[in-house]
């Protein structure tokens, strides 16, 4: 083994230095700089003749191996305690081990010391070895100036006085009285094993020592002798000394850091290092002092630059304190803030490492520093919130104190950054002056950013990594050999735009480059990403010709740019994946960097097919644009880097494309050669050139400056919508002419701001407007709607105009319109508003400021003239004849039709038996061209507003789910599976969008006995036909196979058949047979025929793919997660088909954990698919049920669809269904809860994710019956009787509380509901003993149950609406005998009341007002009992007058504070404050009660179904009331 010289000189202070510096080489004086700051200095170096030329230095020479550093020893301090301690101690090991006597029944007098004083840098360390739980607190530890000699022990360490600093838990005490709070780790959670030390370094300071980490200063200035203090208190009882010694100079680390932390064993390595510090110092600076910084980075001694203790609540730190990671990440997106654990020094780089990304949030790291201490600071959710001495880099900008101070600090976007990437920042020396004295490291781990790591600079791999991914960034050519000559296929033609070579794993290059393709497209959908050879000049036009597509898949090829070269690009599966330098258009959206920057951007993708072209350019300005076809879609992004390369990826249908840049030889489409070359549209992008619309009124170009024109100037959206609110004004492209509409709709909001979208007109050019911040601010020739309120010139003219725009939501269409008088009308959804303001000059432009809330708008078609030619007539039943024109077979109705709706007559009548909606009739068989469906109406109830609609569907009811009764919507203006065509009033809609408006006469007017009809004529053309006159085409293009369709909405309750079919084969024409036995024609035809086979349903069954935490049993029917939260996602292996309902039943529930399952359908094959932790990580083909929202591609597409199914109970039956129209739903225990998604692809399969308290779900292979609402009867409406009916009403509610099973048995708000009953104290003999008459109206509950709002009740019957937001608890009835028998008949109110009136009213079975109802009350009625209504005995007192009671049929007028007050109640089980509110559920005599206005003076209405005319009922007629449940309210 090698031998050299290691000389340790100890000197009493520095000034020894001039004695030994002069004698040494330039090497050694550099290794005494470097280790000044301790009081060992070492010099490595081989020295001929030490001795000699050191008089005044005490040497002394030891053999030693390189890289073995040896001290002068020094006397330990003996790691023993005192002999004498708490009264409860007892010391064994030779006083190094103590115990608490009596641990279960004392938990203090535990107090031990010491048996020494603490010298200076020693640390007193003792182990855990056992802890009991009866006990809270645990392990003090600390110092005292007290001699445990003469020492009277306190009960416990916080009772020391005379100079003692204890640290208990997470705080710091002196004599008993804390200093410090929120210190190091709280002690309190520290287990058996855990090592707990204490520490006064030289300068007199207090360090806590924890599991071998120095936890900071606790407290400063103590007295230079004291002894060591433990206290067993609480749960900990045994202690045993471990050590009492300096730490270690060099900590160990974990071996993915190794070479930060091992000591060089050759003398070369460090003086590289050093003196590559060395010369990185300041000029002038003598020894080389000035690079101590740098230098001493390098070390590893217990004081490296590690992460602080005291983090965000959701940081996780581990391999020593240098890793850091946000918990939850795909749940919780902030909260991550971490700092360093002491402040930075001089010249130190503070560096990180990314280790780990998710792609769920916008967003990333941010990094900067902070004077405020972390053991002191109370950490904010986010650093960029903290409003003092901090400054943060966030993206590519920097704020201070939480506000920007520059928006382009440098080139990199650290939202851009990527897993591995490196980032740092360092607190230059010379700049000292600058920034503050002490600043801390601070990281905030936000969004995307989940884990880093701390990289200590002396790492030379991470450093050179660090530096080439900077010179990629900044020249993606830099630093590396430029590809051969031999790549490119044509030497003579060095700059032709071609594909590159390197493509993705799936994909294949051909023709000489010009053409790429996925060779087995039928058996994978990605990995066909293709870059170009070469980045694009400024305005070079990239365009590929789509030559081959597959049908398999859905999604089509995406185009875009990228700044990452093809050469050294690791090809991700779909471009969109990646994260860094790309822009892509996908479908008809923009993405940048992942990440959807534009919605409703130009023609989708999706819909191209072969021989469609796409392309891309980047113009000079650095704007990107997309053509289609030769048409320019608009810019689709700004601010684009140049040197960018062309990307195509051949996504799913897409399988093969060509390069367009030289027409004449372009090759024929595959299979197709015949065709020739495909011709260009004369709009081709090769010159940059767009094709002119049709309609000329557009947005104009110029705009505010946060504003953006896409979609060829039809649609106008704000940027960066979340962290701007204004600066969105756009204008219109020309002057508006008189009586012309310029309509706009609203496509997307944000929910970040308040206030929305601003409205009007202006004079001003828009070349000569110079764009403020919002449109009210200019003060001449503009009239803007903002709000209710009229502005002129940015000043009020008046209030309370008829719309109120903040009120609008997405979808709603607003409209202006100037008129040739100058008055100015607005527009809400086609209906107007009236006039604004008068005296409008001509020649005004239309101005819209997407303000607030509103972020996207269009405009719609319905923008131009007015057509109010068309004006309506007073028609009447003697107009025209009674009869159908058309003679032959009488028309019927489809069995197939909404719930409320009931057939009679054979089919030839319709009846609403409920509600104003769910009415829709088809006709049972296809419309011939020509011929007229007609109906006459036969009722009508004006307390509806709306009347009937009529048209033709391309939807085959024969098609639509027989189980529920119907998966229809509502209303036939939202029917949108399938096209339709539909008169509403007098506006003509196709699939719910406005076509035209002031059509005929207004359907709205018609009464008893008019009749209405439809047909289809051969030019294609809708007419309808009132009281047999047509009233001209209403819609154009109509397709040929539809049906009539007519919704029973609104007023018209009954409709009855009056036309017939036409007169065909004699042989084919059957009279209409009145037998109810015999099915109607259009049942007979759609009956299969014999050669037909039947319809076997799908054996569905689990795919043995599935996350890695899943198992399966029962033959693959039954899968359960069996470890963790997540890795629990299944698909089957069966593909799901049309209208066959798959559903599986939720088996057991884990409330350990947050969230529960979701489920959707996938839309490619399941078998080779690589299964992420959770569903939402799906990002292709994807439609996702999750809570009470839909997610398409991770992207929420619809909120508050269905309940909430993280509420879903065990035994909850969850199907999925996609009908024939490609519509997916959602079935919850059986019940439709509507077309949560449309354009399904076939096939697809079920996906489930058993996510959190989900844990096993099994497939449902028998028939799960419908759960009803608030009615009990289930039976079919075909199969009800006439005694059932009052008054054309369904009558179904008997005298008991109906059996409603609560389907959400796990419901939260119900048992905390049920906890404050208990609390009330009321006998139990007055509730019903079966719970399953209990009701939950939570949202989640009824919306499980499916309960509409408001039902019917007695005879004659009235409407009520269900308590929701309440509970109900069903009371025991104790009926008399002339409720037994007429119960049913009697109506539904509601009564609010006080806590203190419970159990007087219960005891007296009534109600009773709020006079009579307090327990001081004198002269109670008399009574033989609960419920009993004896005669009274002779000579008895005359009983008083029974006082007013008041009731509503809803609780939102009951329930009020003034009915209903609030009381306080602590939750026994959280311990949590809640106010509650209790009323009653009753049933109510007809005509024992008064109908009137509120007696509150309330003008806002209270329920949309009843006016505060009529919705408080008083009744003061003795036993007209029957208590029926008791209802409470908890907040």
């Amino acid at each position: 083994m090698a031998i050299k010289y290691i000389f340790v000189c100890i000197y009493p202070h520095i000034t020894y230095l001039q004695h030994i510096y002069p004698v040494l080489s330039a090497h050694a004086r550099l290794l005494y700089s470097i280790y000044t700051q301790t009081d060992i200095y070492l010099c490595q170096q081989i020295y001929p003749e030490p001795m000699a030329n050191c008089p005044q230095a005490t040497l002394r020479c030891r053999k030693t191996t390189p890289g073995v550093v040896h001290r002068a020893a020094r006397a330990k301090m003996a790691a023993e305690l005192h002999s004498r301690s708490g009264k409860l101690i007892g010391l064994s090991n030779s006083n190094r081990t103590a115990q608490r006597n009596q641990p279960v029944q004392e938990f203090n007098h535990g107090l031990v010391l010491s048996r020494e004083p603490l010298r200076d840098r020693d640390v007193f360390t003792v182990r855990i070895d056992k802890k009991v739980n009866s006990w809270s607190g645990s392990i003090e530890i600390g110092v005292t100036a007290l001699d445990p000699a003469g020492l009277e022990f306190p009960s416990s360490a916080t009772g020391l006085k005379g100079g003692s600093w204890i640290v208990s838990g997470c705080s710091v005490l002196k004599d008993g009285r804390s200093v410090l709070e929120e210190y190091g780790r709280d002690l309190d959670q520290l287990g058996e094993g855990d090592r707990v030390g204490i520490q006064r370094n030289g300068k007199g300071e207090l360090h806590l020592w924890v599991n071998g980490q120095d936890c900071g200063t606790a407290a400063s200035g103590l007295p230079s002798r004291l002894w060591a203090v433990v206290d067993l208190y609480g749960k900990c009882t045994q202690v045993t000394v471990v050590s009492c010694e300096p730490p270690p100079e060099v900590d160990g680390e974990e071996d993915e850091e190794v070479e930060d932390e091992v000591v060089s064993t050759q003398p070369v390595s460090i003086m590289a290092d050093a003196c590559s510090s060395s010369n990185s110092s300041p000029a002038g600076s003598s020894g080389g002092v000035a690079g101590l910084g740098v230098a001493t980075g390098g070390m590893t001694t217990n004081d490296a630059l590690l992460f602080h203790e005291k983090c965000g609540t959701l940081i996780k730190l581990s391999n020593n304190n240098k890793t850091a990671e946000r918990r939850r990440p795909l749940d919780e997106f902030n909260n991550g803030v971490v700092m360093t654990n002491r402040p930075l020094r001089h010249n130190e780089m503070f560096e990180i490492r990314i280790d780990k990304l998710v792609d769920k949030w916008s967003g990333s790291i941010e990094i900067g520093v902070t004077t405020h201490n972390p053991n002191n600071l109370d950490y904010p959710a986010t650093m960029t919130n903290l409003r003092s001495g901090t400054i943060m880099m966030s993206g590519c900008g920097i704020l201070t104190n939480g506000k920007g101070t520059r928006r382009e600090y440098c080139e990199f976007s650290l939202d851009e950054l990527q897993e591995g990437d490196l980032i740092g920042l360092m607190r230059k020396a010379n700049l000292a002056n600058q920034t503050p004295g002490v600043v801390y490291g601070v990281v905030d781990l936000y969004g995307m950013a989940v884990k880093v790591t701390i990289v200590h600079n002396h790492n030379h791999s991470d450093r050179l990594r660090r530096n080439n991914a900077i010179m990629r960034a900044l020249s993606p050519d830099v630093g590396r050999p430029r590809p051969a000559l031999s790549l490119t296929p044509e030497p003579d033609v060095p700059d032709r735009l071609l594909f590159h070579p390197n493509c993705g794993q799936k994909a294949a290059i051909i023709s000489d480059g010009r053409t790429a393709l996925r060779p087995h497209a039928t058996d994978d959908f990605n990995h066909g990403v293709v870059l170009s050879n070469r980045p694009l000049h400024s305005n070079e036009v990239f365009q590929v010709r789509i030559d081959k597509m597959v049908d398999k898949w859905a999604g089509s090829i995406e185009i875009g740019v990228t700044t990452h070269n093809p050469a050294y690009l690791q090809l991700p599966s779909t471009m969109t994946n990646l994260r860094s330098g790309t822009w892509m258009m996908t479908g008809n959206g923009v993405m940048h960097n992942g990440t959807t920057i534009l919605d409703e951007y130009g023609h989708n993708l999706d819909r191209l097919k072969a021989g469609d072209t796409v392309g891309v350019v980047r113009k000079e300005d650095g704007s990107l644009h997309f053509f289609v076809n030769g048409v320019p879609q608009g810019p689709a992004a700004w601010n684009v880097p140049p040197s960018v390369y062309a990307v195509v990826d051949l996504y799913g249908q897409a399988a093969q494309a060509t390069i367009m840049d030289d027409m004449a030889d372009l090759p024929p489409l595959p299979d197709d050669s015949s065709e020739g070359p495909t011709a260009m549209s004369p709009g081709s992008p090769c010159s940059v050139s767009g094709a002119t619309a049709a309609n000329d009124l557009r947005f104009h170009q110029l705009h505010g400056t946060n504003a953006v024109i896409t979609n060829g100037g039809r649609t106008a959206l704000r940027q960066n919508c979340r962290s701007e609110f204004n600066d969105a004004i756009v204008i219109s492209n020309r002057c508006l002419r008189d009586g012309e509409l310029f309509e706009i709709v609203i496509q997307k909001m944000v929910d970040r701001w308040s206030g929305s979208i601003e409205a009007g007109v202006t004079v001003i050019r828009p070349e000569e407007l110079e764009f403020p911040n919002t449109m009210t601010d200019i003060d001449y020739d503009t009239w803007m709607l903002s709000g209710t309120a009229i502005m002129q010139d940015g000043n009020t003219m008046r209030n309370n105009y008829g719309c109120d725009l903040d009120s609008l939501t997405t979808g709603s269409r607003i409209g202006m319109m100037r008129a040739a008088s100058g008055d100015l009308h607005y527009f809400i959804n086609g209906l107007d508003q009236g006039v604004a303001c008068t005296g409008l000059p001509p020649e005004i432009y239309a101005v819209v400021d997407l303000y607030g809330q509103c972020v996207q708008v269009s405009i719609t078609s319905s923008s131009g003239p007015l057509d109010n030619s068309l004006c309506t007539s007073n028609i009447t039943e003697k107009s025209f004849p009674i009869h159908s024109p058309v003679a032959g077979v009488a028309h019927r109705l489809h069995s197939k039709h909404g719930k409320n709706v009931v057939l009679l007559g054979d089919g030839c009548q319709a009846l609403r038996v409920d509600g104003y909606a769910h009415g829709i009739v088809f006709s049972a068989k296809e419309l011939k061209t020509d011929e007229v469906f007609e109906v006459k109406i036969n009722k009508v109830d004006d307390k509806w507003s709306g009347s009937l609609h009529v048209g033709l569907t391309t939807l085959q009811p024969p098609d639509l789910p027989s189980c529920p009764l119907s998966g229809l919507s509502p209303s036939l203006t939202q029917l949108r599976s399938k096209v339709t065509w539909v008169l509403a009033g007098s506006e003509v809609r196709r699939n719910g969008v406005l076509q035209r408006q002031n059509y005929g006469c207004s359907l709205d007017r018609l009464t008893v006995g008019n009749r209405v009809g439809v047909k289809r004529c051969s030019d294609d053309t809708m007419h309808i036909l009132i009281d047999g006159e047509d009233m001209g085409p209403a819609a154009t293009a109509v397709a040929k196979n539809v049906y009539a369709v007519l919704d029973l909405y609104g007023k018209v309750m009954a409709v009855s058949i009056v036309s017939s079919t036409l007169v065909e084969d004699s042989g084919s024409v059957k009279a209409p047979s009145l037998s109810p036995d015999s099915c109607s024609e259009g049942e007979e035809d759609s009956t299969p025929c014999e050669n037909e086979p039947a319809l076997v349903p799908t054996v569905m069954m689990f795919l043995e793919n599935h996350g890695k935490n899943i198992q399966l049993s029962n033959q693959n029917l039954t899968a359960a997660r069996v470890s963790s939260y997540n890795q629990g996602l299944l698909v089957t292996a069966q593909a799901l088909p049309r209208q066959q309902l798959f559903q599986v039943c939720i088996d057991r529930l884990n409330p350990s954990w947050t969230s529960s399952l979701s489920l959707g359908v996938i839309g490619h094959s399941p078998d080779r698919l690589n299964f992420p932790s959770t569903a939402c990580c799906l990002k292709r083909s994807v439609w996702l049920l999750q809570r009470d929202s839909v997610f398409h591609n991770s992207l929420k597409i619809c909120e508050n669809y269905g309940p909430n199914l993280d509420t879903c109970p065990e035994g909850t039956v969850l199907g999925l269904l996609v009908d024939s129209s490609g519509c997916l739903h959602l079935f919850v225990n059986g019940m439709d809860q509507g077309v949560a998604a449309q354009d399904i692809p076939s096939p697809c399969y079920p996906l489930i994710d058993l996510y959190g308290q989900c844990e096993q779900v099994t497939i449902v292979t028998n028939h799960v019956s419908v759960v009803g609402g608030e009615r009990g009867d289930m039976r079919c409406q075909g199969d009800m009787e006439k005694a059932d009916m009052v008054d054309g009403i369904k009558e179904s509610v008997c005298w008991t509380p109906p059996p409603e099973v609560n389907p959400n048995k796990t419901c939260e708000y119900q048992a905390l509901c049920s906890r404050f009953k208990e609390l009330l104290t009321l006998p139990d003999g007055y509730f019903n003993e079966d719970a399953k008459y209990n009701l939950c109206y939570c949202e989640s509950c009824h919306k499980l149950r499916g309960d509409e709002a408001y039902y019917k009740r007695g005879e004659p019957p009235r409407d009520y609406a269900l308590p929701f937001g309440w509970c109900r608890f069903a009371l025991q009835i104790k009926t008399h005998c002339e409720v037994s028998n007429a119960f049913k008949k009697w109506h539904i109110a509601y009564h609010g009341t006080s806590v203190g009136s419970l159990r007087r009213i219960l005891d007296h079975n009534q109600l009773l007002s709020a006079e009579s109802s307090s327990i001081f009350s004198l002269s109670p009625v008399k009574t033989e009992g609960h419920g009993s209504y004896g005669e009274p005995e002779e000579n008895s007192a005359p009983e008083r007058e029974i006082p007013r009671v008041q009731l509503s049929p809803t609780m939102r007028y009951s329930g009020l504070e003034v009915f209903a007050p609030k009381v306080q109640f602590r939750d026994p089980r959280s311990l949590r404050c809640h106010q509650a509110q209790v009323g009653f559920q009753v049933c109510v005599r007809p005509g024992s009660y008064k109908v009137g206005p509120t007696s509150l003076g309330i003008s806002e209405p209270l329920d949309p179904r009843f006016s505060n005319a009529e919705i408080d009922w008083i009744t003061k007629e003795k036993g007209g009331t029957l208590l029926y449940g008791l209802l409470i309210r908890v907040e």
